[in-house]
């Protein structure tokens, strides 16, 4: 059923109790386990950095980490790093790995609808090509 799992990850708590699901539905369905980390490009216009971006040496760090926490459990996950805008590459690497389903923490950034509307999460449920769990 769900034979390639992509599991986008970053530093929030939403993704390291998000981990839990995707051991339990991986070793439940024997799927393949790609994690992805997302480096996101600050605009040259830019002048601070958003909570969302990271070096692409502390995203290494962060895939290690999570490919280690996978290992313990009995899992050897795939890495994948990009940069890019989170919500199009998640989808983009959704669609060219073959996945049958996309597992991530839900991030509230507010409880306003303008909120809503740029949150990552809503916007990979719009533009995914499989189905997306989120894990409250």
């Amino acid at each position: 059923m769900f034979k390639t799992v992509l599991f986008p990850i970053d530093r929030s708590r939403e993704a390291r109790e998000a981990a839990e699901v995707v051991v339990e539905i991986v070793k439940k369905y024997d799927s393949r386990l790609v994690l992805l980390s997302v480096v996101e490009v600050a605009d040259s216009d830019q002048l601070s950095v958003d909570e969302g971006m990271e070096s692409p040496e502390a995203v290494a760090q962060l895939l290690e980490n999570a490919r280690s926490l996978f290992t313990q459990q009995g899992i050897e996950p795939e890495t994948i790093e990009q940069e890019g805008k989170p919500a199009f590459v998640i989808c983009d690497v959704a669609d060219e790995i073959g996945a049958n389903i996309i597992i991530m923490g839900c991030r509230g950034i507010g409880l306003t609808e303008e909120g809503i509307a740029e949150s990552v999460t809503n916007r990979v449920i719009n533009l995914s090509p499989c189905p997306v769990l989120i894990v409250p």
